[in-house]
């Protein structure tokens, strides 16, 4: 919006077009879909695109109709659905562990604070990439440390600098999920949980750890949804801003 007032202004774009260009404000309705072009002005970041349940039609007309000059983030995008975007943007990403695509059209302002990202153990590793794929593309510094899970906690105290100097820390474990306990007793600095789904039955897909996380006493500790990766990065990066 502020580039095409600019524009108007300087005599690059006629008020025809400014009006035709308003009417999409605040979002575009797609009948299956109603594209919310508003967002990154009212919210700082723009419309994520969430692709299980969706088809690829319905993924691909909805990529056409948001802003050509905004960052674009896909959440838990199969090769599939990779395959389509890169026919309509070539120079769109997959990162295949985190599975998320963006289409980058410019570089976020840095913020200053670092975001850590650990895991309990190996297999939490694709929700903390969707994580970092997101609070990177928000703009900030993200510093991650894998595997260091109760089951080894030592390997958790030797990173105790880290966790010290964060701005901000994101815990992601599965199984019955204690190390975001652990590392909010340790912490001065707001925790974000993320439960995953990792686990024996008894996990029930993430509720385990989802319920010792939300029961956790140490103070500071907040709890996402189960594998919401995406959700704890973006928090994060409003706690860093």
């Amino acid at each position: 919006m502020k580039k095409l007032l600019q524009d108007y202004k300087a005599g690059k774009a006629s008020l025809s077009a400014v009006l035709q260009k308003l009417k999409t404000l605040p979002y575009e309705d797609l009948e299956f879909a109603k594209i919310d072009t508003h967002r990154e002005i009212r919210k700082g970041f723009p419309e994520t695109i969430f692709c299980p349940g969706k088809t690829i039609p319905q993924i691909s007309q909805i990529l056409k109709k948001l802003p050509k000059d905004q960052n674009t983030l896909l959440t838990k995008a199969n090769k599939n659905v990779y395959a389509s975007v890169k026919k309509l943007f070539p120079d769109a990403q997959y990162n295949e562990s985190a599975k998320t695509i963006i289409i980058q059209r410019y570089k976020p302002k840095k913020k200053n604070g670092t975001i850590l990202v650990l895991t309990a153990g190996t297999s939490d590793i694709p929700v903390a990439e969707e994580a970092v794929v997101t609070a990177e593309l928000m703009g900030n510094k993200v510093e991650k440390v894998y595997d260091v899970g109760v089951a080894g906690v030592h390997r958790l105290f030797d990173i105790k600098d880290k966790i010290f100097h964060a701005n901000v820390i994101i815990v992601i474990a599965g199984m019955e999920g204690a190390l975001a306990s652990i590392v909010g007793g340790l912490a001065s600095k707001p925790v974000i949980a993320v439960p995953t789904s990792v686990g024996y039955g008894a996990s029930f897909q993430g509720i385990a750890p989802l319920l010792t996380m939300l029961n956790c006493c140490a103070e500071g500790v907040v709890v996402v949804n189960i594998d919401n990766g995406f959700g704890a990065g973006y928090f994060a990066s409003l706690i860093n801003r």
